[in-house]
């Protein structure tokens, strides 16, 4: 984590000039206090930036960001100012420490593996997911075309079956 700290330090910098907004996503409260100021000064110096968002999953845990999602839901109506029957999937999603983030398009999986461990459970859930046998430090420009290529290859259907799509497209 030292490492982390003195990264962070160095780098938030270099994000800032370049218009870079950084959002770390995933449960700090484990990090010491300095790594978490270092977060919330490198957050604060780079909140306002509208180029590029860098996010960054330290200790993220998809299982772990719908569970604080539900926390949060759940306090807001201990403290009545939301009622059970107003959650929905929509305000579930802006509980979520990934609310800015856009869904998942393209989730590439290397080293073999078949699962996506515990990674962006809700985000992913209509994301075209592509397996290759490469380990991500062989995984080079080549790798990411043939995954590119294999995603637009494919027919995007948002959890419908190929008909129901075409039928909305004729409405």
């Amino acid at each position: 984590m030292d490492l982390f700290v003195t990264v962070l330090s160095r780098e938030a910098r270099r994000l800032h000039k370049n218009g870079v907004r950084l959002k770390i996503i995933g449960d700090t409260s484990r990090f010491s206090e300095n790594l978490r100021d270092k977060i919330a000064s490198a957050e604060a110096m780079t909140a306002q930036n509208e180029g590029m968002t860098l996010n960054i999953a330290a200790n993220y845990g998809g299982q772990w960001d719908i569970a604080q999602a539900a926390k949060r839901i759940a306090q807001l109506i201990e403290d009545g100012k939301l009622v059970s029957g107003a959650v929905n999937e929509s305000l579930v999603e802006k509980c979520l420490t990934t609310s800015e983030m856009p869904q998942v398009d393209l989730l590439i999986r290397t080293s073999g593996e078949c699962r996506i461990s515990n990674f962006m459970l809700w985000q992913a859930a209509y994301a075209e997911f592509y397996f290759t046998e490469q380990f991500w430090p062989d995984f080079d420009e080549q790798s990411l075309s043939d995954a590119i290529a294999w995603y637009v290859s494919r027919e995007r259907r948002f959890g419908c079956t190929g008909d129901q799509i075409k039928a909305m497209m004729k409405q």
